[in-house]
């Protein structure tokens, strides 16, 4: 794991605190705040070695962006990165248990993951999604990667309606050369879902596409969030460097 201690301030002025876990026990507020939104708010079938906890075989390898409500103390927000020197260790990327990344084979050297994005249901004013994104453009600067890859999910309350609007819309101006398209493993039956209206893109992906990411094609159903999932991909070449330096400032 990388000592990033330092690497992330907040402003004095800010409600809140950006930063890097640094040890176990942060990791550990990261999982329960995950917990209790993918499992307690979403329903999401969750095989944790915690009870409470969201944990997996990829949070050891992973860096883990936290945001703090400097009132109370409490973990808010949260996203982690998987860094690719971390990927080749634990064996492959968390999103390649639902997309085929064979296209993307050549950009692995210098592609960080992303995964995991919450935020407590109380602090949803979007606040806290820009200073992960703070986070994410400092790391990502800081470090040298050329790509950031990642599975942006849409919940299928609905069926998979707003999913599907939300992959046409994507598509119709922000799809990725056919060379870096990814194929799921399980399918969401889009052309089907399809009613032909508009939806409101949902704040992480709408993030993504202000910082210049694409997406890489369909989206995977994943039955044990029972979410639709996109994956985008942000080349740093690519980066709107005017809506980052907003991030960063």
């Amino acid at each position: 794991m990388l000592d990033l201690r330092n690497t992330v301030q907040h402003s004095p002025a800010s409600r809140y605190h950006l930063s890097l876990a640094v040890d176990d026990s942060e990791i550990r507020e990261a999982q329960r705040l995950r917990y209790q939104v993918f499992a307690e708010e979403m329903g999401a079938r969750l095989s944790s070695a915690l009870p409470k906890h969201d944990t997996d075989l990829y949070d050891p390898f992973c860096d883990h962006l936290l945001v703090r409500d400097l009132a109370s103390g409490e973990v808010v927000g949260t996203y982690r990165i998987l860094p690719p020197d971390a990927a080749r260790r634990v064996g492959s990327y968390y999103s390649e248990q639902e997309f085929d990344l064979t296209r993307l084979n050549f950009l692995r050297p210098r592609m960080a993951e992303l995964g995991r994005s919450c935020v407590h249901p109380a602090h949803r004013s979007g606040a806290v999604i820009a200073r992960l994104w703070m986070g994410l453009a400092d790391y990502m600067t800081r470090y040298g990667y050329a790509y950031v890859v990642g599975c942006a999910s849409i919940g299928m309350a609905d069926g998979g309606h707003i999913a599907a609007r939300v992959h046409r819309q994507l598509s119709e101006r922000h799809l990725a050369p056919i060379e870096w398209h990814t194929t799921p493993r399980y399918r969401l039956p889009v052309e089907s879902l399809d009613d032909g209206q508009r939806a409101a893109l949902p704040p992480l992906i709408k993030g993504y596409i202000r910082l210049g990411a694409m997406v890489c094609g369909e989206p995977a159903w994943d039955p044990d969030f029972n979410t639709a999932d996109l994956l985008m991909l942000l080349p740093m070449t690519q980066l709107n460097r005017s809506y980052a330096r907003r991030l960063i400032a």
